[in-house]
């Protein structure tokens, strides 16, 4: 086993190595036996269902160090806003620990948030290249205010907006307002899903979190994983039957910018993978832990790198019945290529722009003439799922019978790349 320092992150684990229970929770303890936490308050800031991350534990290791010496402890889902979890449901998620708080963010509700100050239209017309402006105010769950020391534990993945996923994403946009998250997310749609995901280094995206997140009192670390992949998972039928992998890879430790950075290392070596050839066609199998299209639809983002012009990505989840719960916009405005949106921006800029952005990262590269009004999309987008037929095509998304998927043929069809668990790691062209 080896343990190492990179940067101001400490790290055990690697690429090519899995971690131990005892190992994570050596590594956790020691670490937090080293803070300053005595007579202190402390959020511990963790994603929801819709991450694969042995959080019981972790949460359970973090606990172990800090009961008995800190003030308080504060356990804060990053929603963003995804929909709340019960308390059932927080149980099973995080676990139970004694004397530990367990919170969803509640970005629906305006009392949730502080106001930590504005990033400058000048920083946003910088970081966009021109392409945006406007002063953007900070707003951050207050629980993190009100605690002296924030400790965000989660995994570091390849993602559609930001280029890699963890560390003050956490903060911004997991425990955000509103506007934050449209700007960030907009930023992310202009730059493109395809040319933004994957991206170790710091992403425009990246670097308006990270002055987002220095305006932050309360002092901020980080436990940064990668998580070890499996091929099998028991929700979907037709696959073979094994437990949803809880093990690691590694986990980093230190500033929440240093630890991301070193996670982002291990996670490109681990969730990437690289073809010689475009395919033509994609099933992605959605598993249980994304319930809409909302959150299922990185089982497009994570291989559209991969889909020849003109080929087809299905989105296969028969448990999937809603598009986007909290988030009615999309069914007024659909699913479009960027430029879609762009030239016709008098039209859809009073549409919340995260909105906009799940639109196009879901529809992918394509093309729009304004003055024809016709728009040239890249891939073909399929939805096999519980959702109507009627829906699917009111929304400018394909439609199959999720009962005709039969996936054994698929799995053999020379023509079909078969993704299994889709959603986490990335697929990409050498």
């Amino acid at each position: 086993m080896t343990s190492a320092v990179i940067g101001r992150a400490a790290r055990v684990g690697g690429a090519d190595q899995v971690l131990t229970e005892a190992e994570v929770r050596e590594f956790v303890g020691a670490r937090l036996a080293g803070l300053d936490v005595d007579g202190r308050s402390v959020c511990v800031l963790v994603p929801d269902a819709t991450r694969t991350c042995p959080l019981p534990l972790l949460v359970g290791a973090v606990h172990k160090a800090l009961h008995g010496r800190v003030s308080r402890l504060t356990v804060l889902v990053a929603l963003g806003t995804h929909g709340a979890m019960t308390a059932e449901a927080l149980a099973t998620h995080v676990g139970v620990h004694p004397g530990t708080e367990v919170i969803n963010h509640e970005w629906w509700d305006p009392a949730t948030f502080a106001d930590l100050g504005t990033i400058p239209s000048a920083r946003i017309e910088e970081l966009s290249g021109g392409r945006m402006s406007g002063d953007v105010p900070v707003l951050l769950n207050r629980a993190v205010v009100e605690h002296d020391i924030a400790i965000v534990v989660g995994p570091v993945l390849p993602h559609e907006v930001v280029g890699m996923s963890g560390g003050n994403k956490y903060f911004f946009p997991g425990v955000a307002g509103q506007q934050i998250i449209d700007v960030s997310h907009w930023l992310g749609a202009l730059i493109t899903s395809a040319e933004i995901i994957g991206t170790t280094g710091l992403t425009p995206v990246r670097a308006l979190i990270n002055d987002g997140a220095a305006l932050i009192p309360a002092e901020t670390y980080a436990f940064c994983v990668v998580t070890a992949e499996t091929p099998d998972d028991p929700d979907v039928p037709g696959l073979a039957e094994g437990d949803r992998s809880s093990a690691l890879h590694s986990i980093s430790f230190g500033d929440c910018v240093a630890s991301w950075a070193s996670a982002a290392e291990i996670s490109a070596a681990t969730h990437v993978t690289y073809l010689d050839r475009p395919v033509r066609r994609v099933l992605s199998i959605v598993p249980a832990m994304y319930d809409e299209i909302w959150t299922g639809a990185k089982g497009f983002y994570k291989v559209e790198p991969v889909v020849a012009d003109g080929g087809e990505v299905i989105l296969y989840a028969p448990h999937i019945t809603e598009i986007a719960t909290s988030h009615p916009q999309i069914h007024e405005i659909g699913y479009h290529c960027r430029d879609y949106f762009v030239k016709q921006w008098d039209h859809f800029r009073h549409i919340h722009w995260g909105v906009l952005a799940h639109s196009t990262h879901l529809r992918g590269a394509g093309t729009y003439d304004a003055e024809t009004g016709v728009e040239r999309l890249r891939v073909q987008v399929t939805l096999a799922t519980g959702i109507p037929e009627e829906v699917c095509r009111a929304v400018n998304l394909g439609y199959r019978d999720p009962a005709t998927i039969d996936l054994a043929a698929f799995t053999t069809d020379p023509g079909t790349m078969v993704v299994p668990r889709a959603g986490e790691v990335l697929f990409r062209l050498r």
